[in-house]
């Protein structure tokens, strides 16, 4: 494990061990600032599901009320009638053989790739390259779509895109530090109610366990899920 910073040990003496209001959680979360670029906020919800189980895993997509602070690199795998509209939505590579070929030789400049269902046979082979790195198109999460234009204008505006790792973790970006207390409120609450309302049937027990947030160099901070 990388060994942590002077700044980061300072600070994390001042964190809060007890969970704390969405409201007062973020304030807490912008007192950890110090740093010269905008960290990422970062939601972790520790879920009471069963990874392992096909039925319980939670995958999908939102788009959050003030975005995430970010352009994203999108390219769409469709027709070539499709590629300029693609393009002109903000997609940064678009097309059919020549963009699968492209990625096959090991280019994966880019940060989601949306796919028409007219050419996912195509796209299919790449599954061992973009599978690990989590951007192989999927409808599950709409990254798979017959409206490639609209989904490529989601994305590149900042759609987040989440799914459950093996501890029944689910992770979303919900923002930047700079965003004001509203904005980023918004934003979490969001989040955090889309993965409620993605309960999945199979699930027993206490659904959403634990909450916190955090940003890219500091501690975590937990919410009281009761009021989250």
């Amino acid at each position: 494990m990388k060994p942590r910073s002077k700044r980061y040990k300072s600070i994390s003496e001042k964190a809060v061990k007890d969970p704390l209001s969405l409201t007062e959680g973020i304030k807490k979360l912008k007192s950890f600032d110090g740093v010269k670029f905008d960290q990422t906020v970062e939601c972790v919800m520790h879920l009471g599901i069963d990874p392992k189980q096909a039925d319980q895993m939670i995958r999908g997509a939102i788009s959050l009320p003030h975005g995430i602070g970010k352009q994203r690199k999108v390219i769409a795998f469709c027709e070539d009638s499709e590629a300029e509209a693609a393009r002109a939505a903000g997609a940064i590579e678009a097309g059919s053989d020549e963009l699968v070929q492209k990625i096959a030789d090991g280019w994966l400049d880019f940060d989601v790739a949306i796919a028409s269902p007219k050419v996912m046979g195509k796209v299919g082979k790449l599954g061992r390259v973009l599978g690990p790195q989590g951007k192989m198109p999927s409808p599950k999460n709409g990254t798979v779509t017959p409206d490639v234009v609209t989904a490529v204008t989601e994305f590149a505006a900042g759609k987040v895109e989440f799914r459950n790792d093996s501890g029944g973790n689910v992770h979303g970006v919900v923002g930047k530090l700079s965003f004001d207390q509203d904005k980023l409120k918004d934003n979490i609450q969001a989040f955090i109610d889309h993965i409620k309302r993605s309960k999945p049937g199979g699930a027993k027990g206490t659904y959403i366990k634990k909450v916190c947030i955090s940003a890219t160099m500091s501690p975590s901070v937990q919410l009281d899920v009761s009021s989250a």
